[in-house]
């Protein structure tokens, strides 16, 4: 490394307890694309001569081959290692740098600035304690940089340095620079930030980077490292309740059970009462275990074992608490989240909760809002696109253990999970739980639905039957079930036109309202399925995730998919209610099969196609399958 050795009459001993004693501040750079951060990172590891010697000969060389500042070095490829982020002299993904100053430890994100790569920035925000947000001089405030400080406030960053970058190009104009001050400070005022330090930089020369510059007499305030090595964190607050998510149990032996995790928050000790969520149970600490053997107290961001003085069932995935101050519970909650997918959100669309160590699955029941990242103002609309941001409720299927974000970042966040692709479409931040969720509880009933089903002599069941638009689909529903009641079997027939007369009246024909009306007919028909009924559901029902969200409603063996699939050319030809005609004129939009997709079934039960099987020979063999699997009782 290019600073100073130690001599050998150094104590290595003491000067290594020193450091270690030292604080560590994580922090990220972000804002625009093309703003400068990749360079001013590099700058700052330069200047510091924090860099080896190999890794400068290797900068020099990489500046020849792929440098983009003429005869200067270009700092960013200190950083910017990626093959197509030194084509492009862009940031794509995000890289983390360790270094160290006599006083503070650091660890740097630098993100990316594309709006594409919003996600990649959200990620390294959630745990930086600071967010240096970079300003071209000659572009001002931009969309971007009102993203990326609305992201890192969300995301509980409280400390901001404003880095007006590339003060060269602009002649060190101090009304430029106080002109994108002023501008900045009034947006960011309803952010909550506690610090905002703004500065003129050159991130390419050196201007206010280690020392303060003579090209900006104007500018009163501290440079860049020295900023950074003193400004006062917020330490995390050890009077915060312990919150241990335990990651494994740990069973060696018959003589050993301890459950290990890294601790979110708070302290623990020997002998103190801890209580487990979701069980509710409640022990004593008897040990806590690393590998260094056993400690007497452990803190935050420490990863140990602790045993119990009690022999109580825990799970990956529960939470450890302290006793006098648990976590709250709920399966109903209000949070904000940023979209991450290409794929747009659609309220009603199910998908999988990530929250410390538990998955379970989750739908958001509304999107109360999106928010304006230019105005800050809250916007309506049904669905998030990539990089939006909204204020939702969620509902889970069981209950989670959480704080709110504002008091514990660990166990107020989540992300979703794509349930098909096992993408992460989102990353959210736990608001508070929904009042409903303490108020409504389930009723439990003396007549169950095997009971019902066992006075109408049947097993309940739904039939869901999908295909396109002139398919056949209501033609044949309308068959099974006249077959049914023939046979002195109990049924309803939900059918999609139908059903838009009431229950689904207030719906249109967008992707988000299609979701929002198969999510109403598949509740629907688990409600019928319970009072012990046959159930034909006829719906185009265009969306695999909605169909097996239906299929997730009932137990085993109650949903049977019956895919109607004649082929869009013969439904197209039947046209029976002239619906293609005017969606090839223009005059329906979002038609399925035309200008919306439909997902066909991979696995239907039932897969018949009316072009070559009449109706009736349809109904004939989907009754027979009932028959066949014991649906029919004597």
């Amino acid at each position: 490394m290019a600073n100073a050795p130690l001599t050998a009459d150094d104590n290595v001993i003491d000067y290594l307890a020193a450091h270690e004693r030292k604080g560590l501040m994580r922090f990220i750079t972000c804002g625009s694309v093309d703003d400068g951060k990749s360079t001013l990172i590099g700058r700052l590891l330069y200047d510091s001569k924090l860099l080896y010697d190999d890794q400068l000969a290797a900068l020099e060389s990489d500046t020849k081959k792929h440098g983009t500042q003429g005869e200067k070095i270009d700092f960013a490829l200190l950083v910017d290692g990626l093959a197509a982020e030194r084509e492009q002299g862009i940031t794509i993904d995000v890289a983390y740098r360790f270094f160290s100053t006599e006083k503070r430890k650091f660890i740097v994100a630098d993100t990316p600035g594309h709006e594409q790569y919003t996600r990649n920035m959200a990620t390294g925000a959630s745990t930086a304690d600071l967010a240096i947000i970079l300003i071209d001089a000659r572009r001002g405030v931009l969309t971007q940089t009102r993203r990326h400080s609305y992201i890192a406030s969300l995301l509980g960053i409280r400390h901001v340095v404003v880095a007006v970058n590339k003060m060269d190009l602009v002649g060190y104009s101090e009304k430029t620079f106080r002109e994108i001050e002023s501008a900045y400070r009034t947006f960011a005022e309803p952010l909550g930030f506690q610090s905002t330090a703004i500065m003129p930089l050159s991130a390419l020369d050196g201007d206010n980077i280690l020392t303060k510059s003579s090209h900006t007499p104007w500018y009163n305030g501290a440079a860049l490292m020295p900023y950074l090595e003193t400004v006062n964190l917020s330490a995390v607050d050890e009077s915060q309740p312990l919150r241990m998510p335990v990651q494994w149990v740990n069973r060696p032996d018959l003589d050993f059970r301890g459950f290990a995790g890294t601790i979110a928050s708070g302290t623990v000790r020997p002998g103190d009462e801890i209580v487990v969520l979701p069980s509710a149970k409640r022990s004593k600490v008897a040990r806590i275990v690393t590998m260094d053997g056993d400690i007497q107290e452990a803190g935050a961001d420490m990863a140990v074992t602790v045993t119990l003085e009690d022999e109580i069932d825990i799970s990956r995935g529960d939470i450890i608490c302290a006793g006098n101050a648990p976590a709250e519970q709920t399966d109903q909650f209000a949070a904000h989240l940023l979209w991450m997918a290409e794929e747009k959100l659609f309220p009603g669309r199910q998908y999988l909760l990530k929250t410390a160590n538990r998955i379970v699955p989750a739908t958001i029941t509304e999107l109360k809002h999106k928010v304006n990242v230019n105005t800050l103002e809250h916007m309506s609309g049904k669905t998030l696109e990539l990089n939006e941001v909204g204020f939702c409720n969620f509902n889970l299927s069981q209950q989670i253990a959480f704080d709110p974000y504002t008091e514990n970042r660990r166990t107020g966040s989540f992300i979703l999970i794509d349930k098909r692709t096992n993408a992460t479409v989102g990353a959210g931040m736990i608001d508070f739980s929904l009042r409903r969720a303490q108020n409504v509880h389930w009723q439990d009933l003396d007549i169950n639905k095997t009971a019902r089903a066992n006075a109408k002599h049947q097993r309940p069941c739904v039939l869901w039957f999908t295909g396109l638009s002139g398919s056949g689909k209501s033609t044949v529903a309308n068959l099974v079930e006249k077959r049914l009641h023939d046979l002195g079997r109990h049924t309803y027939t939900l059918d999609g036109d139908n059903v838009r007369h009431g229950l689904n009246k207030d719906l249109g024909f967008t992707d988000a309202d299609r979701v929002e009306n198969i999510r109403r007919v598949a509740e629907s028909a688990k409600l019928m399925a319970d009072a012990g009924l046959i159930v034909c559901v006829s719906f185009i029902s265009p969306f695999q995730s909605e169909r097996r969200m239906a299929r997730e409603l009932l137990e085993d063996g109650e949903f049977i998919e019956i895919y109607i699939s004649t082929p869009l050319e013969v439904c197209e030809q039947r046209d029976v209610k002239g619906l293609y005609a005017k969606a090839r004129r223009g005059e329906i939009k979002n038609f399925t099969g035309i200008d919306s997709a439909y997902e066909a079934p991979e696995h239907a039960e039932i897969d018949i196609d009316t072009s070559n099987v009449s109706a009736a020979d349809a109904a004939d063999a989907i009754v027979s399958h009932l028959q066949e699997k014991g649906y029919f009782k004597l």
